[in-house]
């Protein structure tokens, strides 16, 4: 943009993700956030940009951007309303899956199209919202998302040509803190006590069914533990039948999750359907190793650093399982540098910078 085009124009970010539980989409905006943010204080954003926040959201710690709660409504209603009327004198930027139908100047990222792909895995009315939500925003903004195969899902579903879809995938530098070893304790994990971690909610394409039935083929010593949300919320959940084995630990702090990580076999990711799939990012920077669901977008995000099994064989993934507990180290070690080069491939500072561009782009939009 030229200088006149800086003074000019505000980039307003859709704040509604702060009031929201913490899942793979909120982490998302909140270090997309935090990312141009730390672009911001370097000047190496083009455009000015405000965090604008529903009454009550906590803020983010930022240092450039600037942040302020506008409005008096929630939920949808606040962003189709009161963050709408904000973002009108400028361009918006909406990173979960969501954000105010009308507005043109407006880049907005949808992380998949689980809605249209798995539909009974909702509930209808989450559906039939978000259906009509993104046909408009396809209508009228920029679309982003976070892979290459969620791109071709959204172009086949929104009828948005390919190339006209943003990629701005994930990254995993956010989890990079000090372990929480109170968690073993917590969760009755011994010390040399072999473990396996999965994590996500009981929503069916997740698949946690085959990694808890896997587990029925190991030694009575080892436990798979399951961090995530449990109950239904707006999905179709079922509460899996779990053997003692398995250890449902709910949400856990970041801390705990990186204790976890760092002393885990390897971690489970056993999806069926994912736009990306964050966690094994997460390990790979943890030094965890990752068994993961032979799907494309894991594939496109693991490449060559994790082993793969069918989504539909228990057997299969018990087997890498074993392999994982009578490792000698050999076979940790390797998986452990495969993932750390492929943690290269991902930044959120650089996925930031992508999303400033395509927004700098829609503010020239009439």
């Amino acid at each position: 943009m030229t200088g006149s085009d800086r003074r000019g124009v505000t980039l307003f970010i859709n704040g509604r993700f702060r009031q929201q539980p913490m899942t793979g989409v909120q982490r998302y905006a909140t270090q997309i956030v935090l990312a141009l943010d730390s672009l911001a204080v370097r000047g190496e954003l083009e455009i000015a940009c405000q965090l604008v926040l529903p009454p009550g959201a906590p803020p983010l710690p930022l240092r450039a951007i600037a942040q302020a709660h506008q409005g008096r409504l929630r939920g949808h209603a606040w962003e189709q309303v009161d963050f709408a009327r904000v973002a009108s004198g400028g361009v918006a930027l909406s990173l979960a899956a969501s954000g105010p139908v009308l507005q043109r100047r407006q880049v907005a990222v949808i992380h998949d199209a689980a809605i249209y792909r798995f539909p009974e895995n909702y509930s209808r009315s989450y559906v039939l919202l978000h259906r009509v939500v993104d046909r408009l925003l396809a209508r009228r903004a920029t679309i982003a998302t976070v892979s290459d195969f969620s791109r071709s899902e959204l172009a086949h579903w929104l009828g948005v040509p390919a190339g006209e879809i943003v990629v701005a995938p994930n990254s995993a530098e956010h989890l990079d803190t000090a372990p929480d070893e109170g968690v073993f304790a917590k969760l009755g994990l011994g010390g040399e006590q072999p473990f396996f971690l999965t994590i996500g909610s009981l929503t069916r394409n997740k698949n946690l069914r085959l990694a808890i039935e896997a587990m029925r083929d190991q030694s009575a010593a080892a436990r798979l533990v399951i961090v995530g949300q449990i109950d239904g919320g707006v999905f179709a959940a079922e509460m899996p039948d779990a053997p003692e084995q398995v250890i449902l630990a709910g949400r856990l702090s970041d801390g705990e999750v990186t204790a976890l990580m760092r002393r885990a076999r390897a971690l489970v990711f056993p999806s069926l359907y994912e736009g990306f799939g964050i966690p094994p990012l997460e390990a790979f920077g943890n030094d965890c190793p990752v068994l993961a669901s032979a799907i494309p977008p894991v594939r496109e995000v693991c490449g060559d650093a994790a082993d793969y099994f069918d989504p539909h064989d228990a057997s299969a993934l018990a087997a890498l399982m074993q392999r994982a507990v009578d490792d000698d180290g050999a076979w940790r070690a390797e998986r452990l540098a495969r993932g750390r080069a492929r943690l290269t491939h991902f930044s959120w500072e650089r996925s930031a910078a992508t999303l400033a561009t395509a927004c700098v782009a829609a503010a020239r939009r009439t």
